[in-house]
């Protein structure tokens, strides 16, 4: 399964670009765990039987994976595409259409929705917390809080909802978190040591969980400081005091009923782990023309 399709015009058009690294490999590493040395319920068609699908949506939400989803499809039938990531759609939307041999279409059917239920539901979790903060200069965040394996395809879909992405994984940006600076034997002195020990283009963010930890962390040369479990009353003062210096960003158990509290207290940023390991899947099927 490793060849690629001949004709992936379709499954490109349907990114919202850039796509995530690595979605190729995704694909083959799910379809060869479902179907492994092949389909056996896929014995009771001729080879020769040709068929017509659609993709359909179940309900309202914005979809991410349309392009997995044609790709997947792309190496065994005709695709024609009508969406694409990042687009809001109501329930009975076809998004997607096929033409190929039955049985190897229907093979490969349980892979493409799952990417496309899964992703979207990320998608339309994130498109809710973006919504509720709208008119305020707080951006919703993603974490590295994702299902093992999927990380970057997660974070594809929390921008096809409207949120931005925090670091991809610990190459990409430090962040100094309660156990690193208490092994470290401090804020200051983490913070100075890591300056020293990382490119000059990096920015250090550090976790705070009191208005003492900022300031030190702000007198350190901290660039971004995550207020971690703060209430909004304590978060608003931060603000006042150390907004002009610092990037700041709130996190810690946000959910849609806080969120525009907590945007509202004048954060640049608000991280939130539920958009990759909580988001509820929306459903899509897969019918005969």
């Amino acid at each position: 399964m490793n060849e690629l399709p001949l004709n992936h015009s379709e499954s490109v058009a349907s990114w919202l670009h850039p796509a995530p690294y690595g979605w190729e490999t995704l694909a083959h590493l799910a379809l060869e765990e479902d179907i492994g040395t092949g389909d056996l319920s896929a014995a009771c068609f001729d080879s020769e039987q040709i068929s017509r699908f659609f993709i359909e949506t179940q309900e309202e939400g914005v979809i991410s994976g349309l392009g997995v989803a044609a790709y997947i499809f792309e190496e065994v039938g005709e695709v024609h595409v009508s969406a694409t990531d990042g687009q809001r759609v109501g329930a009975g939307t076809r998004v997607l259409t096929v033409e190929g041999q039955a049985g190897l279409l229907l093979s490969r059917e349980r892979t493409a929705l799952n990417f496309l239920m899964h992703l979207s539901g990320v998608a339309t979790l994130t498109s809710s917390y973006v919504r509720i903060v709208s008119g305020t200069r707080a951006k919703i965040l993603d974490t590295r809080k994702t299902l093992p394996g999927l990380r970057t395809m997660q974070k594809y879909a929390v921008r096809c909802g409207g949120g931005q992405n925090h670091r991809m994984g610990l190459y990409d940006a430090p962040m100094l978190k309660d156990n690193h600076i208490a092994a470290c034997g401090g804020i200051e002195r983490a913070v100075l040591h890591l300056r020293t020990r990382i490119p000059h283009t990096s920015r250090i963010e550090v976790e705070c969980e009191s208005r003492d930890q900022v300031a030190e962390a702000v007198s350190a040369g901290a660039d971004i400081i995550l207020l971690d479990n703060m209430k909004c009353e304590l978060m608003a003062a931060i603000v006042e005091e150390f907004g002009s210096k610092v990037l700041l960003e709130a996190s810690g158990g946000i959910n849609l009923g806080t969120v525009r509290a907590v945007a509202e207290t004048g954060v640049d940023y608000i991280s939130v782990g539920a958009l990759t390991h909580s988001a509820v899947a929306v459903n899509f099927h897969m019918e005969p023309c």
